[in-house]
């Protein structure tokens, strides 16, 4: 298995489905690309936006950390 890149807080921030056609969010450090899920399609899923971490936002949410194993993992945060 390859080493995943290393993607930085602003590239991850231009991956919001606005300003480039990629959807991206972080969890755990870890970058998913979530362009091919009809529910993140404009960016946004309910009250949660790419481009982000959604780590802190998770415990909110009605389902559990076990829905990022559906997405392609495509880099590593930089902290």
């Amino acid at each position: 298995m390859t080493e995943l890149p290393i993607i930085t807080a602003a590239q991850l921030a231009l991956r919001n489905g606005q300003d480039k056609p990629q959807v991206w969010v972080a969890y755990k450090g870890v970058i998913y690309d979530v362009s091919k899920s009809r529910l993140w399609k404009t960016g946004t899923h309910y009250e949660h936006w790419a481009g982000q971490d959604l780590t802190h936002e998770l415990p909110d949410a009605p389902h559990t950390d076990e829905v990022f194993s559906k997405f392609e993992a495509i880099g590593k945060l930089r902290s």
